[in-house]
């Protein structure tokens, strides 16, 4: 008779001793953008910790990044993740693509988002293609300028989504802006 007692196998969705679930479904996609290995110099010699950068997002208009640094990677994802969860942001969207075109700067990187036709998909590089799948963009051309620092060109990303406004407001603005000036 084999005792199922001390087996570490237990069945979908149970708990650990701890109280963990085993399988979490979570409701944002993470994705991994740059993992580093990382040490701090001490009297004793050199601490090795990883330090993880990651972007997550429900890929219908919520998006957030983080970084987090651990002494093992999944340690510093997971710590990147919760971060992350606590600083979501709203994008408005147009269908698969981005409403209009617009430019953004951070630091030394400079980041150029079009809207694109339906059935194009995501035409950017390692940063803005994270950004843009967590979010929810399919359809997208996107190009860096300046520095290729992955941070900064996130940040850009960021940056250049929040300054997004919405077809239509955009559309009035206008229009009130020429009837005042006809008047």
């Amino acid at each position: 008779m084999v005792s199922q007692a001390n087996t570490n196998n237990r069945g979908r969705g149970q708990r650990d001793r701890r109280g963990r679930n085993d399988e979490e479904k979570s409701p944002y996609i993470e994705k991994v953008v740059s993992v580093r290995r990382v040490s701090k110099v001490v009297k004793g010699g050199r601490n090795l910790s990883f330090a993880a950068f990651v972007v997550i997002g429900d890929e219908n208009g919520k998006v957030g990044y983080s970084s987090g640094k651990a002494a093992a990677v999944p340690d510093a994802v997971r710590k990147a993740v919760t971060t992350a969860k606590k600083e979501l942001e709203t994008i408005k969207l147009k269908g698969t693509t981005v409403p209009h075109q617009v430019i953004a700067k951070f630091g030394a990187s400079k980041v150029m988002i079009m809207p694109a036709a339906q059935g194009t998909g995501i035409i950017a590089g390692g940063g803005v293609r994270a950004v843009m799948e967590a979010v929810g963009v399919k359809d997208v051309i996107s190009k860096t300028h300046g520095s290729n620092n992955v941070f900064n060109v996130v940040k850009a990303t960021m940056k250049a989504l929040r300054s997004m406004e919405n077809v239509n407001k955009s559309k009035d603005m206008r229009k009130n802006e020429s009837e005042n000036k006809t008047s």
